[in-house]
């Protein structure tokens, strides 16, 4: 298969390094030359173009992976320039507007894969990041068949799994569970960075808990200020429910009602295991390891090493950094009660502070 691939990006030469990896022909083009340079010299293409219509010559599939504010209309120009035989898919995160502006093609199948990073441009790009991730497909009514079986096998060939959904409910899914997320984390940590109490300002003695919820706040504004407008209807559809869902609880707070706010919380923690049941098959068995950790190299080397050689499987980890003279917290996930008491007891050893408790309370 010969793959053109429209933007060398972040994502557009990661699907190139896999595509490449799975036997295809990659050509790349880029209207800008340093990211086209970059994707080249990462290995992400076979060789470079110096128009649109020159690398979708020939092309079997094009991938545009163009910016949110100029999808619709790359994906436009890509079908004016390609040859009848040469499907065309994209790799935005909306996807009404650009199937819109894809006018009915029978050639274009919509796409979207759900594995975002923090990094950005071809020098970060990886043939891994597609590997197990969910790639949305919104294929048009008028899509042909072979069309949409050509670009579901490529995405699996790149180790994620496609998943069909109407453009507009994707919008309104990915609103939900990526856009509001990263709006509620930017007005937190604006509100904790605009407040005084007492003159005190909160985010010097923020915790875990506003680190963990405003992790993605901040983000580039050259990609989530298109985001957002792009799909500002769906992304205000949430944030209208979500203030709904905040009155419910300020008025039971009001009212004193400890059982509203239980059931509140008992709800939360079902729908967190859901969540967890997508990564781990038993979320119910993991148990949470509160490391403190002192801020010199080698410290994560020697905790990792030692719960390995006691065959220990860490599930997940995470490191929040403090300061370099406080050091940080280490936060380990070991599955099954047993293990994790193990694990506790191997790092108080090593002279560690430890504290072990349930990652779901039953």
């Amino acid at each position: 298969m010969r793959v053109a691939i429209v933007g060398t990006g972040l994502i557009g030469a990661s699907v190139g390094l896999a595509a490449k990896r799975a036997g295809a022909e990659v050509v790349g083009f880029d209207p800008d030359d340093a990211a086209l340079a970059g994707a080249n010299e990462k290995g992400a293409v076979d060789e470079t173009a110096a128009s649109r219509e020159d690398a979708v010559r020939g092309a079997d599939l094009a991938v545009v992976a163009a910016p949110v504010a100029q999808l619709a209309r790359e994906v436009g120009a890509v079908l004016s320039a390609s040859r009848d035989e040469c499907t065309v898919t994209d790799v935005g995160s909306t996807k009404a507007a650009v199937c819109a502006g894809a006018e009915g093609s029978a050639r274009f199948v919509g796409g979207h894969p759900v594995c975002g990073s923090e990094a950005r441009g071809p020098d970060h790009a990886s043939a891994e990041l597609f590997q197990g991730a969910t790639w949305f497909l919104t294929p048009l009514p008028e899509s042909d068949a072979d069309r949409y079986r050509l670009v579901h096998t490529f995405v699996s060939g790149l180790g994620a799994t496609p998943v069909a959904v109407d453009p507009e409910a994707h919008d309104r899914i990915v609103a939900l569970t990526s856009h509001l997320p990263h709006a509620l984390a930017n007005l937190l940590v604006n509100q904790a960075g605009a407040t005084r109490v007492e003159g005190h300002d909160p985010l010097l003695s923020a915790g875990g808990s506003l680190q963990d919820m405003t992790r993605v706040a901040g983000a580039n504004p050259r990609i989530w200020v298109d985001i957002f407008l792009d799909n500002a209807e769906p992304l205000r559809e949430s944030l209208g429910e979500h203030r709904r869902r905040i009155e419910k609880l300020e008025e039971a707070l009001a009212a004193g009602d400890a059982g509203f706010v239980a059931r509140w919380i008992g709800e939360a923690s079902g729908n967190r295991r859901r969540l967890l049941e997508v990564a781990y098959p038993d979320p119910g068995a993991l148990h949470r390891l509160r490391v403190h950790v002192p801020d010199r190299p080698g410290v994560l080397a020697a905790i990792t090493q030692g719960l390995g050689a006691e065959r220990i499987n860490i599930e997940d980890f995470e490191l929040q950094h403090l300061s370099p003279e406080r050091g940080g917290v280490l936060l380990l996930l070991i599955s099954g009660e047993r293990q994790a008491t193990r694990a506790a007891e191997l790092l108080e050893e090593q002279g560690y502070g430890v504290v072990l408790s349930p990652v779901l309370d039953e």
